[in-house]
C-alpha cells in the first residue's frame, strides 16, 4: 500500500492542516531554544509557532557550544530578554513589564520539562536571564506524550500564554485554535487515516 507523501510544510501525511494555519501579527521576537532530542518528533508543538509567528526562530541548544547568535542578541542593549522558566531563590520570576526603548525577546525552552531543567542547570548564561512569570489560565490540553506533569504546558501552550501576557489576545486565540486542530487530528494521523468531519444532524 502506497502512503501519501507528507506535506512539506506541516509534515502531516493524511490530515494536512495548512488551510487552518493563521497568520499572526505579533511583532515581538520569540526564540525557541530546542533540545536536540526534540528534532524530528511529530509531537513537537514548537513548529506551530515557527509557522505562524512572523518573528519566531529556532536554535538548537548545545551544552558545550552555546548558540553565538543568541548570545549576541542577549547582549544587545536594544533587547530585553526574558526566559520563560519557573523562578527560584537565586533568580525569581517576574511579571512582564516593558522597558522603554527596548524590544522584548522571549526565549522559550522547547523541550520536556526534565530536559528544560537540565538545559538551565548546565548553561550558566541561560540560568542568569530574567525569568518571566506566567499564571496559566487553564490546564494543559496536551496529552501526546507519557509522564506529563499537572500544571506543565507544552511549548505552543506556553507561547499562547505569553501572547496573552504581552497583550496580543487575538493572536493568542488564533494560535490556540490552530493548536487545538493539531491535537484533534494527531491520533488519526498516527493511525494512518484521514479524520472524518463531524456528521451534521438534519433538521
Amino acid at each position: 500500500m502506497t502512503h501519501p507523501t507528507a506535506c512539506p510544510r506541516c509534515g502531516l501525511r493524511f490530515n494536512c492542516i495548512c488551510h487552518t494555519e493563521p497568520t499572526l501579527g505579533c511583532t515581538v521576537p520569540f526564540l525557541l531554544l530546542t533540545h536536540p532530542n526534540e528534532l524530528g518528533k511529530t509531537t513537537n508543538t514548537g513548529q506551530l509557532m515557527t509557522r505562524t509567528l512572523p518573528d519566531c526562530q529556532r536554535l538548537i541548544w548545545d551544552r558545550v557550544n552555546p548558540p553565538q547568535a543568541l548570545l549576541e542578541q542577549i547582549a544587545d542593549p536594544r533587547y530585553q530578554p526574558w526566559l520563560l522558566f519557573p523562578g527560584d531563590d537565586t533568580t525569581p520570576a517576574s511579571p512582564f513589564q516593558a522597558q522603554p526603548g527596548k524590544t522584548p525577546l522571549i526565549i522559550i525552552l522547547d523541550a520536556t520539562w526534565q530536559e528544560a531543567r537540565k538545559m538551565v542547570r548546565r548553561s550558566p548564561w541561560l540560568a542568569a536571564l530574567p525569568r518571566l512569570a506566567l499564571v496559566p489560565q487553564a490546564d494543559s490540553a496536551y496529552a501526546l506524550r507519557r509522564n506529563q506533569q499537572p500544571g506543565n504546558l507544552c511549548t505552543c501552550e506556553a507561547g499562547i500564554a505569553v501572547l496573552q501576557e504581552l497583550g496580543f489576545a487575538p493572536d493568542a486565540d488564533r494560535l490556540q485554535e490552530y493548536f487545538a486542530t493539531f491535537i484533534d487530528i494527531f491520533h488519526a494521523e498516527q493511525s494512518g487515516h484521514q479524520k472524518k468531519p463531524p456528521a451534521h444532524n438534519k433538521s
